[in-house]
């Protein structure tokens, strides 16, 4: 195991010379959540299982993959959909495929298609 980090420290070392353009450098987890460091006065430090980098921990078994990015990609969770984006709504499914209605929709789990995205929405 330190082995394999002592390799992936090497390679980052040799990948900065090449990623002078990269602003950031983002972590991926086995979860799909990424999290970007700013690679300006950028320090990693790895204690044990965590790879600490700036100022973000990781379990390394739970890291997928690393890499340079040119902007923050990190997860920013989920947003909530407004009464003005729900007015632009052009359809609305329910889980089962089933198209509906504003009026039809009951307590679940819906995917709500407006002009700009489409997104998943709770009723309760």
């Amino acid at each position: 195991m330190k082995k394999l980090v002592v390799f992936l420290l090497m390679m980052m070392g040799t990948m900065a010379v090449h990623a002078a353009d990269y602003a950031y450098l983002t972590f991926e987890t086995t979860d799909g959540a990424k999290a970007s460091v700013s690679v300006e006065n950028l320090t990693l430090t790895i204690s044990g299982t965590t790879l600490t980098a700036g100022s973000q921990s990781f379990t390394l078994s739970n890291l997928s993959k690393m890499y340079f990015s040119t902007s923050d990609e990190t997860t920013t969770g989920i947003e909530e959909i407004t009464n003005a984006a729900l007015d632009e709504t052009t359809d609305i499914y329910d889980l089962q495929g089933h198209k509906v209605t504003k009026e039809q929709m009951r307590k679940g789990v819906y995917i709500v298609k407006t002009k700009n995205r489409t997104c998943k929405m709770v009723v309760r």
